[in-house]
């Protein structure tokens, strides 16, 4: 199944509360959005900003999307949930509606008894304005890494306005896995590099 639709969602957590959102989050949402044909690509921690959890997830197109939401959202997984989660949110609108020039891989689920211990690395965001000879430079510059997904804004009205996406941009997103930070250098390319660290679920990491 490919996703045409991709959405980079950055949530802002009160303190202390990030790690607690991401154990609720891996326990009961990943498997529901694939059951609806969406797929959560991946869950993290930014690295840099101990308030931020950070998610990619997928969509057929933006008719599914619509659909997915909705079913998701107004439907007995997310009514549960809800009372307990939204208050560990103080902001949830930064969001990037994107389509792929390179897809995102959909890596297998996390086997919980074979990885329960395993090094999981790291994902390297880097996101840049997307403008005239950009998607070419950053080819050139990260050509010897090894991309997990290449993504522009998607220029679509928001079919699921009960969830704000960002306006601004357009934006270029560049996608690595890598076994430590360490390995990646930004070169300096304007826009900003975030360091994604998997949750304990997260299909995105180092294999």
């Amino acid at each position: 199944m490919t996703f045409d639709v991709i959405e980079l969602r950055r949530y802002t957590m009160q303190p202390g509360q990030r790690e607690d959102f991401a154990e609720y989050f891996d326990a009961y949402f990943p498997e529901a959005f694939q059951q609806l044909g969406a797929i959560a690509f991946g869950q993290f921690f930014e690295r840099d900003k101990p308030s931020m959890f950070t998610w990619l997830r997928g969509f057929r197109d933006m008719d599914a999307r619509a659909v997915v939401n909705s079913a998701f959202y107004y439907g007995p997984v997310w009514k549960e949930h809800k009372p307990t989660v939204n208050p560990m949110m103080i902001d949830s609108d930064d969001v990037l509606l994107l389509r792929p020039l390179r897809p995102i891989p959909v890596l297998p689920a996390v086997d919980p008894v074979r990885e329960a211990n395993s090094p999981r690395g790291v994902v390297i965001a880097q996101i840049v304005l997307l403008k005239d000879g950009v998607i070419d430079a950053v080819e050139r510059a990260y050509a010897d890494y090894e991309c997990a997904g290449l993504l522009v804004t998607l220029d679509a009205p928001n079919n699921f306005p009960q969830l704000p996406v960002r306006t601004d941009g357009p934006w270029l997103v560049w996608l690595g896995v890598f076994e430590d930070a360490s390995e990646f250098d930004a070169r300096g390319m304007e826009g900003e590099t975030v360091v994604l660290m998997p949750t304990r679920r997260s299909r995105l990491r180092r294999i």
